[in-house]
């Protein structure tokens, strides 16, 4: 989740905080919301009702929809703590603003999913202050939504004062962890694979901008995008979720929440949040894409902290890009593709929204962007010159390392420093 911005409120320390690294199967069925859950009625879902207030579902793409109505199944407390196993701290996949997220199986032939399936189960803390109406956008945004590249939220449990909510399982846990975690078990990740969770995480957003009453996300940044054992992308985290601007209104006004270092600059200057602010979002998760460096991080040297700042003049030059590239790529990528991908991150991180492209006109680029690298290249012709100068620098080939990258660095995550 992401946190308020303001300068009277904390900013999320955890710039990539690993909420919702979560859950089910693909092939995983939705049974309706009950009409009351432990005397609670389901009036709490009134607040993202459909704009057209007359169908139950609004297709809003050719492959994803919106319903009138949450779809979800009601789960039991005791149901979610048998699948944790009582909340056992070593079935957590990650903890943020609203509270922990657990592994856990569900053990029901009853349930959803079906005996076994994995769940990832996102528990309330108690002590969360905006906790209820980030669970309640949750279930009214994520709960009416279908999409490929929408992570899956299959249900909730509301007992007592115990708020949860069920989402399907992303075995390959989230895009930040990739790019920026530690250990063996974390692998580089592959230039065609970045480009494909590129194209999945935009088309996702743009889902989320073609219906009449656009919602804008709000939270667009690399720990929100999670991906499943295909390196599927789909975004998760909903919590921060806002219905767009009236036809007659350019933008909303709204507390500015968000995470620091991907929040548009209007937004966080004037409260005004646009459908182009989660543009600009975008913009920045591409130039870490790039780069595998972080949006923020206090610990790189002073003029550097901020990420898109810093490696803004470097986007548009073919050879100061380069140098900026992550190094774990070893030079494996293609350098046009590199700049065209920079040159979009330019235009998304625009100052003004409406000079940045739509998220439809995102999609379009990154998709003729990979299937340029896909297709066959004819082959060139050289001289026996060429070849024989060729074969000398093959005797000497070492693999192109950035100069921001040691050879041996490992990327952190460092809590970020509050306000002053």
């Amino acid at each position: 989740m992401g946190s308020c911005l303001s300068s009277c409120a904390s900013v999320d320390q955890t710039s990539t905080a690993q909420l919702s690294s979560a859950a089910i199967s693909e092939t995983t069925t939705s049974v309706s919301v009950s009409t009351s859950v432990s005397g609670n009625t389901n009036s709490i879902f009134s607040a993202g009702t459909s704009s057209s207030g007359s169908s139950d579902v609004q297709v809003m793409s050719g492959s994803g929809q919106m319903l009138a109505h949450p779809n979800l199944r009601v789960f039991s407390f005791s149901e979610l703590k048998a699948a944790t196993r009582n909340f056992r701290s070593d079935t957590v996949l990650g903890e943020g603003g609203f509270g922990k997220v657990y592994k856990g199986r569900l053990l029901d032939f009853r349930n959803v999913a079906g005996a076994g399936s994995l769940i990832a189960v996102k528990k309330l803390n108690s002590e969360s202050m905006q906790g209820f109406q980030e669970w309640q956008s949750e279930v009214n945004f994520l709960g009416r939504l279908s999409h490929p590249n929408l992570v899956k939220l299959l249900g909730y449990c509301w007992e007592d004062k115990e708020l949860l909510l069920v989402y399907e399982f992303m075995q390959k846990g989230s895009l930040e962890n990739h790019l920026f975690g530690r250990g063996s078990a974390v692998q580089p990740l592959p230039w065609d694979v970045r480009v494909k969770i590129l194209i999945g995480a935009a088309r996702g957003l743009a889902f989320l901008h073609a219906s009449d009453r656009k919602v804008i996300y709000r939270d667009f940044k690399a720990s929100n995008i999670l991906l499943d054992g295909s390196y599927h992308a789909k975004i998760s985290d909903f919590g921060l979720a806002k219905m767009g601007p009236t036809a007659s209104k350019s933008h909303v006004t709204t507390q500015v929440m968000g995470t620091n270092g991907y929040a548009a600059p209007e937004y966080v200057a004037t409260g005004h949040l646009y459908v182009k602010s989660d543009v600009y979002g975008f913009g920045v998760v591409l130039v870490e894409i790039l780069t595998g460096l972080r949006a923020l991080d206090p610990n790189r040297p002073s003029g550097q902290h901020n990420l898109v700042e810093w490696i803004k003049p470097h986007l548009p030059d073919r050879r100061k890009l380069k140098n900026v590239m992550d190094s774990h790529l070893e030079g494996r990528y293609p350098s046009r593709s590199a700049l065209q991908i920079a040159h979009l991150a330019l235009n998304c991180l625009e100052s003004e929204p409406k000079n940045r492209p739509s998220m439809q006109e995102i999609v379009e680029t990154l998709e003729r962007i990979d299937s340029d690298n896909e297709r066959p290249r004819e082959p060139r012709i050289i001289s026996s010159y060429q070849a024989a100068d060729h074969s000398r620098r093959g005797q000497q080939h070492l693999h192109y390392r950035s100069p921001l990258h040691p050879r041996k660095e490992v990327n952190q995550a460092y809590p970020l420093p509050p306000p002053a």
